[in-house]
């Protein structure tokens, strides 16, 4: 009976599949989500990706502030969105006490600051510096994100720089802003508003961004990096997980035309992702590389078999 049991457990550990690559308590992946078209994209990209692999990812909607907190507090693990200069300072203790860690760069030559339409550049009005003297052209107001995405520009107005101490910073949304933008370039009206990109608005209108806001959003029109953090402890608990989203690196092309999918043709988050990795499969096959699935059959060829690749 002993020599029976024995050779059934050493049976078993021959047929038994690969060790996981990641711990059990890694397969859920809670992603931290702004709202933003960008991040709405590279979120569900990891997302597909993932379930792919036999995670289990989420995204939660939060404010820019609260996603600190949330991966602060073990809440979250991972956040696509840490734009750089932008976030640097007023986040800066939470990358100096060692509460995020950064898992790699998903994004270079971004750019983030006040845009106006082309024909009010035309105009004259080229800088932060130009704003003052047309306030009643634009009705004294600057249009923003989500609350917590515009500390630069309430900032700005508190400290009265370029003059605009008495101008209104209008909190709503992506979605509310890109509609104000789209109805006062229909009609001509004057608009000055947060503007980036990556972004289908640099595909769809044409706008021109303003210089002069180093103080605001650093130099070279707010040229930013955008960089993946996770949670304290995140890598070593889950290092396969770690891996992928090291790998998980963009640019500009992919999602401009990403984006466009989901706020021009009407696609879900879910079908851009999808069509975008399809039309991309070097890209898939270099954030594949080292990347198992959760219980450690090789990474690239599972997500080919789960998409029909």
């Amino acid at each position: 009976m002993r020599t029976a049991v024995v050779f059934a457990l050493l049976s078993g550990l021959v047929v038994s599949p690969a060790m996981a690559a990641d711990a059990a308590q890694c397969q859920k992946v809670r992603m931290a989500d702004l709202g933003w078209t960008d991040i709405a994209l590279t979120n569900t990209t990891a997302e597909v990706i993932l379930d792919a692999l036999g995670y289990d990812a989420s995204q939660t909607l939060l404010g820019l502030g609260v996603a600190y907190s949330a991966l602060k507090e073990n809440d979250m693990d991972v956040f696509l969105g840490n734009w750089r200069p932008v976030q640097d300072e007023e986040y800066k203790s939470y990358f100096d006490e060692g509460s995020v860690e950064v898992l790699g760069v998903n994004l270079e030559g971004a750019k983030y600051t006040l845009a106006v339409p082309q024909y009010v550049a035309d105009q004259g009005v080229k800088s932060f510096d130009d704003l003052a003297a047309h306030a009643d052209k634009f009705g004294g107001k600057i249009y923003g994100i989500e609350a917590g995405s515009n500390k630069p520009l309430l900032d700005m107005v508190a400290a009265n720089r370029h003059g605009l101490g008495d101008w209104q910073i209008i909190e709503s949304s992506e979605a509310a802003m890109l509609t104000q933008v789209s109805n006062s370039m229909a009609d001509k009206d004057w608009v000055v508003f947060l503007g980036w990109e990556p972004h289908p608005m640099n595909l769809d209108y044409k706008i021109s961004y303003l210089s002069g806001g180093d103080v605001e959003f650093g130099p070279n029109f707010g040229g930013a990096t955008v960089r993946t953090i996770a949670r304290k402890g995140f890598s070593a608990e889950c290092p396969n997980a770690a891996k992928l989203f090291a790998n998980l690196a963009f640019d500009l092309t992919y999602e401009n035309h990403g984006m466009r999918m989901i706020l021009g043709e009407g696609k879900s988050a879910d079908e851009a992702a999808r069509e975008m990795i399809k039309r991309n499969p070097d890209k898939l096959a270099k954030w594949l590389d080292g990347v198992s699935t959760l219980d450690g059959q090789p990474g690239l060829a599972a997500v080919k078999s789960a998409l029909g690749l």
